[in-house]
């Protein structure tokens, strides 16, 4: 595909990556002399229509953004191709657990500094400010959902609207990656865009420890790391969840089934805390994380409270960027 031109305009330089919907790579726009993105959307009814819905998203977002402040993803140009769907954006670099793994494999200087982690969570809260004001749940945010726009600068643009929905839509229970998808999410209970604020606390902790804060695992071994960290859930969110008894007992203990002797068995998480785990002396970093990782989401702060965070104001100087 290298070196081939596509619709007589999109002269292909470079693969970049491919998943389960789609290849990616990178094009010169021969019309307006730019380097873009195309997103070759593999040739499959499902994965059309969820496209379709992701080009939508994207032209309601750009509309109302036009000056381009709020760090979403901006879309140039769609068409369809021989018997495949484009998708034409702009080109960003890698994503931020390409970025950190090449940052980490090189032994460079760790790149996510304090200072660093403000302005990606700025950037973030802002990016999510904006979606949930106009009713839009991302639910999907994950380390491979940011991109880094400018290194030197740290500016980042959130992407993959493919997943995303209205808060008036008819909300599904599966959404979010495993390891970033909210305690709400898991038990069955309504949710909102606070979703999105849990999903960015996982992000940030990782970027900060440099490990998966809630690897993937069993639902239940899961939960249990949520509880050792976090503290455990309220007894309302139990009640009202309809996958509670999937992973509680009636008394709201956490168990599994042993699969060698077929009988249920009592879990009891660890204790320990998140500073502990994660080693943050920072106090204020760590209350931040807290107040985004809360699993009530009743008491978890909304993207507008969290911008307002005493963290987001601490001065860690010029070393630290």
């Amino acid at each position: 595909m290298t070196n081939s031109v596509i619709a007589g305009r999109y002269y292909v330089t470079e693969y970049i990556d491919s998943s389960t919907f789609s290849e990616v790579v990178q094009a010169h726009d021969l019309l307006m002399g730019v380097d873009v993105c195309l997103k070759i959307i593999k040739n499959n009814k499902d994965f059309f229509d969820q496209s379709l819905d992701e080009i939508k998203l994207l032209k309601f977002v750009n509309k109302h953004d036009p000056a381009d402040q709020c760090h979403i993803l901006r879309l140039y140009d769609y068409f369809y191709y021989k018997e495949h769907l484009i998708i034409v954006s702009e080109l960003l670099r890698a994503n931020l657990y390409e970025f950190q793994k090449c940052n980490r494999q090189t032994g460079e200087e760790p790149y996510f500094t304090m200072s660093r982690l403000q302005d990606l969570a700025r950037q973030c809260l802002e990016a999510l400010d904006y979606l949930h004001g106009l009713g839009i749940i991302h639910c999907d945010l994950k380390p491979e959902n940011i991109l880094i726009k400018n290194h030197q600068r740290c500016e980042i643009k959130v992407i993959d609207l493919g997943s995303s929905c209205f808060l008036t839509d008819n909300l599904s229970l599966h959404v979010q990656s495993r390891s970033y998808r909210a305690p709400e999410v898991i038990l069955g209970n309504s949710y909102n865009h606070k979703i999105d604020i849990w999903s960015l606390g996982c992000i940030l902790a990782e970027l900060y420890s440099g490990r998966v804060l809630f690897p993937y695992d069993a639902i239940t071994r899961l939960l249990a790391r949520m509880i050792c960290l976090l503290g455990p859930f309220d007894v309302e969110m139990l009640e009202t969840g309809l996958e509670t008894d999937k992973y509680f007992t009636k008394d709201y203990d956490l168990y599994h089934i042993n699969e060698e002797t077929n009988q249920l068995e009592c879990i009891i998480p660890e204790e320990s805390t998140l500073e502990h785990h994660l080693q943050i002396s920072d106090v204020q970093f760590g209350n931040f994380l807290r107040d985004l990782l809360e699993i009530n989401p009743l008491k978890r702060l909304t993207a507008r409270e969290a911008l307002q965070h005493p963290w987001l104001s601490s001065s860690y100087g010029l070393d630290s960027s």
